[in-house]
């Protein structure tokens, strides 16, 4: 449904654009901002940083399982020795359903966590790489800057481009920026590299997925 809608924005917007430009002749260039982010020493530290608060929540999340599951081989060795009395059992049960929950809510919350601390990271980033593409956009008298990075619906947002890397203003904006390009790169027409997707936790060191205590 989201890449139905997505297609459907894309649609109207080539149709609005031809439109306009059938009124009128404007100047219209492109810019990649993922290029353009993937290229900032901001865009690097902030990774950095990222990865070492992931680090964290990983290593905490670790650490309750360890706990976890010491308590669950004591409730299970407690059971099938047979000496464990029934309310002891059954407090035990309830104590490890407690943990395992605390776990899920730990580990959805971490994810949370690094998401918004990710975009709030970021947002001064974008504001800085907005500020230099209206500065190079009003400088080279270009009427509308289109984005060419691929959208979170997987379809691009420019559909063609005649002469894309003419009008593109990437390298015009880091170099605004004060950021050095090699002469050798080129600015690459679609990417999917966003800083913030690198360093989401996965769900593959949840212990409580896969040893939920039986009641005996």
């Amino acid at each position: 449904m989201k890449n139905v809608f997505s297609k459907i924005l894309v649609a109207l917007f080539a149709l609005s654009l031809t439109s306009q430009l059938q009124a009128q002749t404007q100047k219209i260039g492109t810019a990649n901002v993922e290029y353009i982010l993937s290229n900032m020493p901001e865009t690097k530290k902030i990774e950095s940083d990222l990865q070492v608060y992931e680090k964290q929540l990983r290593t905490q999340l670790e650490s309750k399982g360890a706990e976890y599951q010491r308590k669950l081989d004591e409730y299970q060795k407690g059971v099938q020795s047979g000496l464990m009395p029934a309310a002891v059992i059954a407090d035990k049960e309830k104590e490890l359903m407690g943990m395992q929950q605390s776990i899920q809510e730990f580990e959805r919350t971490a994810q949370e966590d690094l998401q918004s601390k990710s975009l709030s990271m970021l947002e001064p980033v974008l504001e800085k790489v907005q500020t230099s593409i209206d500065k190079v956009a009003a400088a080279n008298d270009y009427t509308y800057i289109i984005s060419t990075h691929v959208d979170y619906g997987g379809s691009a947002i420019v559909l063609y481009s005649k002469n894309k890397d003419a009008n593109d203003i990437s390298n015009l904006v880091l170099k605004d920026m004060g950021i050095v390009v090699p002469a050798s790169t080129t600015t690459p027409a679609n990417t999917t590299t966003t800083p913030t997707n690198t360093t989401t936790p996965t769900n593959t060191t949840t212990p409580a997925k896969t040893t939920t205590p039986t009641k005996k």
